[in-house]
């Protein structure tokens, strides 16, 4: 999540109006591709993670560099703009970019957004949509997950090998609570509540850990299988105790009660990120960002991952997630907007 890339692109206009859309996978016109512009992006921006509240239909879009978290009704397709982040410009690989706000995670009655231009993460009320009070994380935070177990948000800090652990008690107020350190670089999360089990990968070391919420001790540490280039995104499929591992160029089925054999293996082209799964249909969907395609693969009853449909997006589009519908969105840094793609059939 951390390597971004600067592109040229159209300039992206304000509101939620529907561009022409980006061709759809050929002969499926129901999987048509369509771009939602977000308010205030004007160029390229450092977008990474989103979060898609299934029950209310909301999705959460950090939109870095305009200062401002998105929230789109998925419904409706009305987007609501809540300003007031901060932004910074860096240098980074010879180019200079707006960082901003860049992730979200769902929590009791709040959202919380992580900051890389000031290393916060903010509460937001889903209510009233006010952003409140922020804390300032010792390292700047990659992705969030909430904890409702422990009431807790959990911050991977790659940079600081650790997770940065807020107590969320008070779900308007965060405060640092602890931190667990770790051997390498966390990237990716996902946590499984009713077993209080936290899920990430050390992209550094080619490893996927499994933590326990309240000890915060790493109960196991498995190799991905991802080779240098190290793992990405992580998923779960709960009931069967799976886990789906995201690589750069494709994505992996582990059995957790195996000590992490592998079940299966699916390419996907190059550029993964971020995964989503959409355990009522039993879909797996994986944005390949330079491949330019999506992909959505059923999990069979024995691991096995089968492509239901292949599309294309654009360079970049590199993380999704995934509403109740099935539809997808994905982030595209290139042009400063996101892309939403039709339920497959």
């Amino acid at each position: 999540m951390r390597r971004l890339i600067l592109f040229l692109v159209v300039g992206a206009t304000a509101g939620c109006r529907a561009q022409q859309p980006v061709p759809a996978v050929q002969g499926d016109p129901a999987l048509e591709v369509r771009p939602i512009a977000l308010p205030g992006a004007n160029g390229p921006l450092s977008l990474d993670y989103l979060a898609c509240d299934r029950a209310s239909g909301r999705l959460w879009i950090p939109a870095a560099g305009t200062g401002s978290v998105d929230v789109l009704e998925t419904a409706t397709g009305a987007l609501k703009r809540i300003e007031g982040f901060a932004t910074q410009e860096r240098e980074i690989h010879g180019a200079t970019r707006r960082m901003g706000p860049s992730s979200a995670t769902l929590g009791a009655g709040f959202v919380y957004a992580g900051n890389r231009a000031d290393s916060s993460v903010c509460a937001i009320d889903v209510a009233t949509l006010q952003r409140g009070a922020c804390v300032t994380l010792a390292s700047s935070p990659d992705g969030l997950q909430y904890v409702a177990a422990t009431k807790e948000v959990w911050a991977t800090t790659p940079r600081a090998k650790s997770i940065t652990v807020l107590d969320a008690s008070d779900p308007a107020k965060l405060v640092a609570k602890a931190e667990v350190p770790l051997d390498g670089e966390p990237e990716g999360y996902a946590v499984d509540e009713a077993k209080g089990l936290f899920f990430t990968n050390l992209e550094d070391k080619d490893r996927t850990l499994v933590i326990d919420v309240k000890t915060r001790k790493v109960l196991s540490d498995w190799p991905a299988g991802c080779g240098a280039e190290g793992p990405r995104g992580i998923a779960l499929e709960r009931a069967r105790g799976w886990a789906f591992v995201a690589c750069t160029d494709a994505v992996e089925v582990l059995d957790l009660a195996h000590a992490g054999t592998r079940l299966s293996r699916l390419d996907t082209g190059a550029g993964v990120d971020n995964i989503d799964y959409l355990e009522s249909r039993r879909l797996l969907y994986v944005a390949a960002g330079k491949a330019a395609r999506l992909t959505v693969a059923q999990v069979g009853d024995d691991g096995s991952l089968r492509p239901v449909v292949s599309v294309p997006t654009s360079a970049g589009a590199r993380t999704v997630v995934v509403d109740a519908s099935g539809a997808s969105y994905l982030v595209d840094p290139a042009q400063g907007r996101v892309l939403r793609v039709a339920s497959p059939p």
